[in-house]
């Protein structure tokens, strides 16, 4: 089910990592308040709080800005006059701010009828917290050098009260109001590097990076990592698997002697039969020997195999069907991903098990026996860790990071552990490994999509280039298809 309401879209775009955006081609009133709403509960998240009020300014002062430069080219085009021109700029800067004033319904009309709008992004990623304004008319570069200017005044100011009381040019109505924006940044411990204003692509984007509270992170590390000290029960493999592994890293041991120790294992052995006759191998004709099997798959397939299948019987609880089933969803996707742009067999085995492990945190969390959970909220009280955080951890928040951290400890692979700990944040991964963790990470949006969870806007961009995805529409399409493969994959 789609969440209902803003406070539940935000929460599921922090654990996923993905931006939330408001479109408007007025910013009237209710807008304003609306993305002031959306601020609180992303500053509530992240134990920032106190900041509510400085970073509300802020937030207002770029969109109105973006709001008024969207204003001054419909009112120039109007009057038939060019922002590139010297001698036209001041002309029409005389008397804009009065006009456009007291017709602003018009010229707000006029910015909707040519489609100009104004969008605010809200985003986390990694330790800090982005709000990115952005408006489709690419700023000048007189309208740039203007607030560069501004900025370098706000640096002769201690204190607001001096900045009201110097006279600035009001020609625009926002020469104090960048200045201004700087000295709460200051305020907030922050220096001017924390906001941004560029121009690409015809568009216009003023940016404000926050780091997400210290203390938080620090806390949030903290009982991550207790977290995984005390689970005590999930990291030791069955006895039967660890031999397995054992052999498949010797280098004296054959596939024989692998294929009679998978034997001994009925269940491992389905499991076995069950992915290479499946549609990832494309078979001419069954296989049911063995031996034959371990060939098809490889060395480095089956160790893959051991990994998920593994975690499955540590961790299959019959309540966690709802969390396998998405596993195993996202992992004939992210398969086929790999498979559709052609990457090698290596990085298309670990695209399917990083698909089937990418929530081993949300997992494992959900996995733990309540006596542990108690033991878990004593030590988060005994440190006074901040409220609220033990539920933000059960709720899904850090969940890759909990799921990295036991990767690590089961002694996965490097590639399944960088696919486990950045499948919402992909851009954070080692290059090396950046096209696996790009196929889990589409994979899962891709099944978030189809919940209703995030929406196409949201998705990382340099992912949708790096699989050649340039609209909508054409995701839409991907996903129709794998949909319709993966219900005949579990027909057969």
């Amino acid at each position: 089910m789609p969440p209902t309401n803003i406070s539940d879209k935000i929460k599921i775009a922090i654990q996923k990592s993905v931006p939330v955006t408001v479109t408007s081609y007025k910013l009237n009133h209710d807008t304003e308040v609306y993305l002031e709403d959306i601020l609180g509960v992303y500053l509530r998240e992240l134990g920032q709080e106190t900041l509510v009020d400085r970073l509300a300014y802020c937030l207002k002062e770029l969109a109105v800005n973006a709001k008024k430069a969207n204003t001054k080219r419909v009112y120039f085009e109007e009057k038939g006059l060019s922002l590139d021109s010297k001698d036209d700029y001041q002309e029409g800067m005389k008397n804009f701010k009065s006009e456009t004033m007291d017709r602003i319904d018009h010229y707000l009309e006029l910015q909707k009828q040519k489609g100009l709008y104004v969008k605010v992004t809200f985003h986390t990623f990694s330790s800090n917290f982005r709000i990115a304004i952005r408006n489709n008319v690419q700023i000048t570069r007189k309208e740039q050098m203007r607030i560069y200017d501004r900025i370098a005044r706000s640096r002769a100011f201690d204190s607001m009260e001096e900045a009201f009381s110097e006279v600035l040019d009001d020609s625009e109505g926002a020469g104090l109001g960048i200045v201004i924006l700087i000295l709460m940044l200051k305020k907030m411990g922050l220096d001017e590097e924390a906001f941004e204003i560029d121009g690409n692509s015809g568009e216009t984007i003023a940016s404000l990076t926050i780091p997400i509270a210290q203390v938080k992170l620090d806390e949030m590390d903290m009982l991550t990592s207790r977290i995984v000290s005390e689970i005590e029960a999930l990291p030791q493999f069955p006895e039967n698997i660890t031999v397995i592994q054992q052999l498949i890293n010797d280098p004296n041991s054959d596939i024989n002697e692998i294929a009679r120790r998978i034997s001994t294992d009925p269940s491992l052995t389905a499991d076995l039969l069950r992915v290479v006759n499946s549609a990832k191998f494309m078979l001419p004709n069954r296989v049911d020997n063995i031996a034959d099997a371990v060939k098809m798959v490889g060395l480095r397939g089956l160790k893959n195999l051991l990994y998920s299948y593994g975690s499955e019987k540590i961790l299959n609880l019959p309540q966690k069907k709802e969390l396998w089933d998405h596993a195993h969803r996202t992992a004939f996707y992210s398969f086929s991903l790999a498979r559709n742009v052609k990457l090698t067999k290596d990085f298309i085995d670990d695209a399917y098990v990083g698909g089937i492990l990418h929530d081993m945190g949300k997992i494992v969390f959900s996995s733990i026996h309540p006596e542990l959970l108690e033991k878990i909220q004593e030590f988060a009280t005994e440190k006074s860790l901040s409220a609220g955080l033990f539920e933000n951890l059960a709720g899904g928040f850090n969940h890759a990071q909990i799921g990295a951290k036991i990767a690590e400890k089961w002694n996965f692979s490097e590639s399944l552990v960088q696919a486990i700990r950045y499948h919402h944040e992909p851009h954070f991964s080692k290059p090396e490994y950046r096209k696996v963790v790009n196929c889990v990470y589409l994979a899962n949006a891709l099944c978030d999509l189809e919940k209703q969870n995030i929406v196409y806007d949201q998705l990382d961009k340099d992912v949708l280039k790096f699989f050649r995805i340039t609209s909508e529409v054409q995701l839409d399409r991907m996903k129709d298809i794998l949909a319709q493969a993966f219900k005949s994959e579990l027909m057969m």
